[in-house]
């Protein structure tokens, strides 16, 4: 018995570290693509909602997760003493801890991300709406007039434009499709990191119930 809990807290901790090392890539794959030259409406909202994750925090998230994996080896090694897997428990708690917070961040970017880009969509300039326009199928963004869309072979005059929906819609059925990608991916790492602290709790008892039996039979030789 004490085989398998031990094994299935080695399995468990390999998916951490797995975790950690998406989590990592895929911050610094993001942030090696913010800014790059956008050719499409797509592209647009891409890099608008690249430079608004919170990229530092998910590196910091995964090196940490690297360093509570690392750290849960010599627990799971050392089977006379249980400090180290406390200690790794404790550090995993933290990054589930961390962890989702970064996902409630990205579900409220996703409630927010309508109103929250009318700003941004402002102040993009003319080509930038222009490729939205184009790819989107929409002129302005709330309506053709707020604010006023940017003419192009979509939007040709006000009296076409005024046919058309505002691009908001459009915006946030993008933005919230692409982010929920990315906060369900967070809130599936929490629930691994759920199921590292239990397989670690479980393996603590175990290797305390042994302990203690040792004891007992060390007694019972003495007698």
């Amino acid at each position: 018995m004490a085989n398998k809990i031990l094994l299935t807290a080695a399995l468990v901790n390999v998916f951490v570290l797995a975790s950690g090392v998406l989590i990592l890539t895929t911050a610094l794959v993001i942030r090696s693509q913010v800014n790059r030259p956008v050719t499409d409406g797509p592209s647009v909202l891409r890099n608008l909602i690249f430079v608004r994750l919170p990229l530092d925090a998910g590196i910091a998230n995964g090196v940490f997760i690297l360093i509570a994996s690392v750290f849960s080896l010599p627990g799971l090694l050392m089977q006379s003493t249980r400090g180290w897997l406390k200690l790794s428990g404790y550090m995993v708690t933290v990054c589930g801890l961390f962890t989702m917070c970064l996902g409630v961040y990205l579900w409220i970017m996703t409630l927010k991300i309508g109103e929250g880009f009318q700003s941004v969509y402002e102040e993009l300039d003319s080509d930038m709406q222009s490729l939205i326009q184009m790819d989107f199928q929409c002129c302005g963004y709330v309506n053709s007039t707020t604010p006023a869309f940017v003419t192009d072979p979509v939007c040709p005059s006000p009296a076409a434009a005024s046919l058309l929906r505002g691009c908001q819609a459009a915006v946030s059925s993008f933005a919230n499709g692409f982010l929920d990608k990315f906060f369900t991916a967070v809130f599936g790492v929490v629930g691994l990191d759920t199921v590292s602290i239990l397989a670690t709790a479980c393996l603590s008892k175990d290797r305390k119930d042994k302990q203690w039996y040792r004891q007992l039979d060390r007694k019972g030789a003495s007698w």
